[in-house]
């Protein structure tokens, strides 16, 4: 059956913490459909005066981290304290299986039948950048519904980590304890982004390892840190399972706010967020524009066979594609 969207009656029902309305909401933005593109800007720019008010928190982690139970149990906590809490996943295709990657949600059963709990898993799977826009477009949704934390669970897969962290406020990356060479397996990068880690499972004969690796993590990033020189990424015991070191995690994420509004930077980082967003989405129009023209769509396979075969060098293909282009 055939969707018909009232944008107007789907604004209200946002405002109104419809639970109905904002479901239809994010199906609409989650959509491929043109027209529905369309209609899912217009809701948006009814409801983004009354976004941002929400605190937003990327979490990532290794398969197996526990990221499912971690999320919970501190979601549950941070609802104790009368927050209203969105979790929303990224989980890019397999590039392997072309299946959803995305952590098994059934952890979550209890969470989601809160009424202060609201748990998005990922769209279609599909393009990480088109999962990662209709993410950031269903974060201001819940945001205009009155959700005040919006977590971010990313797959810790390479560019998904990029991606949450730059449409968060605060980056929290989960550890296991006594993984072998607690270092080995950390990408730089990662620790450039976090703004802190937790060592989850720290609990039971896990503990002693846990706290050798949270030793190894601070001397880390000491060394590595670099994106804010005035905030040191703190390093936290935790355990999902148990609830505990939760209410630590929290104060030092409302800490890092604190600190970024006292500055100024909270707007500041946000604004910048945007603009990078914007100049992304471009990028990937432009590519689907250039890549759909029926003239290049033609020359694509032949090229590439040439360029796959040794006969002519990627720059010179690329060069050929954009005359073809520009020609017709």
């Amino acid at each position: 059956m055939k969707q018909v969207y009232d944008v107007v009656k789907l604004a209200k029902g946002v405002l109104n913490n419809d639970r109905n309305a904002l479901g239809r909401s994010i199906t609409l933005v989650e959509s491929t459909n043109p027209n529905h593109r369309n209609l899912a800007q217009e809701l948006l720019a009814k409801l983004l005066a009354h976004t941002g008010k929400g605190y937003r928190v990327g979490i990532t982690g290794v398969p197996g981290v526990g990221k499912s139970t971690f999320i919970e149990a501190f979601r549950m906590h941070l609802m104790e304290k009368d927050h209203r809490v969105a979790v929303l996943a990224i989980a890019p295709r397999s590039a392997v299986t072309g299946g959803s990657i995305m952590g098994d949600k059934t952890g979550m059963r209890k969470l989601a039948n809160h009424d202060d709990a609201f748990i998005r898993p990922s769209p279609t799977p599909g393009a990480l950048g088109g999962v990662a826009r209709r993410t950031q477009e269903t974060l201001l949704l819940c945001e205009a519904a009155g959700f005040d934390v919006v977590l971010i669970e990313t797959v810790g897969v390479g560019q998904s980590e990029t991606i949450v962290s730059e449409m968060v406020d605060f980056f929290l990356a989960l550890m296991l304890p006594g993984a072998g060479d607690e270092l080995q397996g950390i990408k730089r990068g990662l620790l450039e982004m976090v703004d802190m880690i937790a060592v989850n499972k720290a609990d039971g004969e896990n503990l002693n390892k846990a706290k050798l690796a949270a030793s190894h993590y601070k001397g880390a990033l000491r060394i590595t840190q670099t994106h804010d020189n005035e905030w040191l990424p703190p390093v936290q015991l935790c355990s999902g399972l148990k609830g505990e070191g939760l209410d630590e995690i929290w104060q030092q994420i409302l800490k890092h706010r604190k600190q970024l509004e006292e500055r100024g930077q909270l707007s500041e980082k946000r604004k910048e967020q945007a603009i990078r967003w914007m100049w992304k989405l471009l990028d990937e129009s432009l590519l689907e524009l250039f890549r759909n023209h029926p003239d290049v769509s033609k020359a694509i396979p032949t090229i590439e066979k040439q360029v796959r075969n040794g006969q002519i060098t990627p720059a010179a293909a690329a060069k050929q594609l954009l005359d073809v282009f520009k020609n017709h």
